[in-house]
């Protein structure tokens, strides 16, 4: 397990028992597939919205157990497109009305948990991403710059000076980082986040069937599986909603508008105090540096680090399979680079080693999308920023789903529709081409001290 899902057990305060699997047929207004934020959120939205809704949740193993219980605990402003490459998309407008509702998202995360009760080590602490050689600092000076143009993000540039009287972090130039400061990011305990969120819809009268795996949908009627008695049924619902994000892939009807890829963790023992005061991360900071092979980190309520990247590979046919969260090659990269960026570090132990896959759209492009028609609704790729983004597509599926034209529903995302991505071996060889091109661009900014040619021909294809 996650070191999240594991310390809600440890902790006691969760045993991540199954809930009941459904067994036999059943109707419903709203059947919800997957038991994940996404899911959630939008069984939150849709039941505070119409409390008379009948509103079923699906989930094949526990609430949690996909990216929603394995993630770095970010709640961000990120969305997976750049406002620059929203705008040439949708407009200057559009782009700004996203980048509005995704500031507001992060607040609305923690408005709502403190609203119920539940208690998920939410602390709002910005993120700092460090800078650590000249390349990076033009790279972050270029998006303090690009923010203002917009207008909504308040980026901070802190040069050398300031970074170096309050981190104890390295540059990869011998000289020390500076860093870049986004104040729209809470740090928290996604396991506690969404086992609580589980919870709080029960109360609301929402049905959770874990153990419960969904094999097939169309328009009005879902077939399903009761994993441990193998009893087969079908749910008969007017709106059916798909949020299985990664998982997606394995399913016939979403296989190739979603691409898996995998994303490691590990998480450290705690660290004393004076250890944390040369680090100099706060509570409630996260923070990340501006490498092309993508690192994220936070400081947990506990002193830990809990610190992740990519670098795994895609794998054949989309496949989803429990051996790809262990790559001892990955787990053996986090933990120098963590050392590299935070000396102090020193020799603490890694008491955690985890992954599991995100969802990637074609174009880089999250959606939260639902067709009146056919009563079909689907949200997802949201390419590892999706712990605030579930938020946000719960209760823009909610609108969307009650009919309602709202601010939420005229956002560039909503019923926005991805190109499929290629068949094999094409959509192989494309992604571990993207995963290699990430890795070569920060070899060549190191050897070249320049940017990254490999990375400029990679932007357009992953969102910037």
């Amino acid at each position: 397990m996650s070191f999240w899902l594991d310390d809600v057990v440890v902790s006691g305060t969760d045993d991540l028992a199954p809930r009941p699997a459904l067994t036999s047929d059943a109707s419903f207004d709203v059947c919800i597939v997957g038991g994940g934020l996404t899911a959630l959120w939008t069984a939150y939205a849709l039941a505070k919205a119409e409390p008379r809704l009948r509103i079923a949740v699906l989930e094949r193993e526990i609430v949690g157990f996909g990216a929603s219980g394995r993630n770095g605990g970010w709640c961000s402003a990120l969305f997976p497109r750049s406002a620059a490459s929203l705008e040439r998309d949708h407009g200057f407008d559009a782009a700004v009305a996203m980048r509005r509702a995704m500031i507001d998202t992060v607040e609305e995360v923690g408005r709502v948990a403190r609203a119920e009760g539940i208690e998920c080590d939410y602390e709002r602490g910005g993120t700092v991403v460090f800078a650590r050689n000249d390349v990076q600092r033009a790279a972050g000076i270029a998006d303090v710059g690009e923010a203002r143009r917009f207008g909504v993000d308040r980026l901070e540039y802190w040069d050398e000076a300031a970074v170096a009287g309050r981190f104890g972090a390295s540059g990869i130039d011998g000289a020390s980082p500076s860093a870049v400061f986004d104040p729209s990011c809470a740090r928290l305990h996604p396991a506690k986040l969404v086992r609580g969120l589980a919870r709080v819809v029960e109360a609301l009268g929402v049905a959770i069937f874990e153990r419960t795996e969904v094999l097939d949908w169309a328009a009005g009627t879902v077939r399903f599986r009761a994993v441990d008695s193998g009893a087969h049924g079908t749910v008969s619902a007017r709106r059916v909603i798909i949020a299985l994000e990664g998982y997606g892939s394995q399913l016939p009807r979403v296989r190739r508008r979603i691409l898996p890829i995998y994303s490691l963790m590990i998480a450290t023992e705690p660290l004393p105090d004076e250890v944390w005061s040369e680090i100099g991360i706060a509570h409630g900071q996260t923070f990340s540096d501006y490498r092309h092979l993508l690192i994220y980190g936070q400081r947990t309520a506990d002193n830990r680090f809990a610190f992740g990247g990519r670098g795994a590979r895609y794998h054949w046919g989309s496949a989803v399979d429990p051996a790809y969260e262990r790559v001892d090659g990955v787990f053996s990269h986090l933990h120098r680079a963590l050392r590299e960026l935070f000396p102090a570090l020193g020799d603490a132990r890694i008491t955690h080693r985890w992954g599991g896959p995100l969802g990637i759209a074609r174009d880089w492009h999250a959606t939260a999308s639902y067709n009146p028609r056919t009563g079909v609704g689907f949200a997802g790729g949201y390419v590892g920023d999706g712990l605030s983004t579930t938020n946000l597509a719960g209760r823009t599926l909610a609108d969307l789903v009650l009919e309602r034209s709202t601010a939420l529903t005229a956002l560039p995302w909503a019923n926005h529709r991805s190109p499929l991505w290629e068949p094999e071996p094409l959509r192989f060889a494309g992604a571990n081409l993207g995963v290699l091109g990430m890795q070569l661009a920060d070899v060549e900014e190191r050897v070249t001290k320049r940017p990254s040619l490999a990375a400029r021909l990679l932007g357009p294809l992953t969102g910037h």
